[in-house]
Formats: structure tokens, C-alpha cells, sequence
């Protein structure tokens, strides 16, 4: 019902910046909070951040906090997670996901494809 497409992944050095951008389409947003996911191969996919859509309240992971900054742009439907400082930890695939408050990713519902962020060391 929610359709979600992240984009602007890429590949950075350490240090560099990237902003994630995900489009949402569908049903309204209200109430929802919008949450982005990492995931290496093998890996448990993990809460990076997450943003109300409502009101723009922010929850950070402890591993990203002070570089990473999600926010929403209600107008055109989007959220963005911007990546500063960037460490070769942060690479994973990033998806975008809607749904009620969670920092679980099994609590989500609705989710992107993923955009793939490689920091080269």
C-alpha cells in the first residue's frame, strides 16, 4: 500500500558525505514513522535511523549519532538520510521502511529496495 524507492547510494571515500533520498508513494503517512535499515551480506538488517513523519522527531542509532541526520520533506512525499563522516562500518545496503514506531525491522511493512553505500577505505 506504501511504495517506497530509495536512492543515491554510491560509493565514497571515508570522511565523505551521501544523501540518501527515499520517495514514498500511496496512502498517506500520517502516524507513520518513517525508518531507515542497513544490511551487510550475512548480516542481521540494523536501525540507522528514524524519523516521524508527522512531526519530524528524530531517533538515532548510537553508531551514527552526530553524523547522520534523517528528515522529511512532506510536501514531496520523500525522506532523506544524510551521511556525513562516512567509515568504512557504515558500508551496507540502505533501505527506507514505513510503518509504526519500531527500530525493529520486522515491525515494518512496507519497504524500499535498498541503495547500496560502499565507503572505501
Amino acid at each position: 500500500q506504501v511504495q517506497l524507492v530509495e536512492s543515491g547510494g554510491g560509493l565514497v571515500q571515508v570522511g565523505g558525505s551521501l544523501r540518501l533520498s527515499c520517495a514514498a508513494s500511496g496512502r498517506t503517512f500520517d502516524g507513520y514513522t518513517m525508518g531507515w535499515f542497513r544490511q551487510v551480506s550475512g548480516k542481521e538488517r540494523e536501525f540507522v535511523a528514524a524519523v516521524t513523519w508527522t512531526f519530524g522527531n528524530t531517533n538515532y542509532a548510537d553508531s551514527v549519532k552526530g553524523r547522520f541526520t534523517a528528515s522529511r520533506d512532506k510536501a514531496k512525499n520523500t525522506v532523506y538520510l544524510q551521511m556525513n563522516t562516512l567509515k568504512p562500518e557504515d558500508t551496507a545496503v540502505y533501505y527506507c521502511a514505513a510503518g509504526p514506531y519500531s527500530t525493529v525491522p520486522g515491525d515494518y511493512a512496507s519497504w524500499g529496495k535498498g541503495t547500496q553505500v560502499t565507503v572505501s577505505s
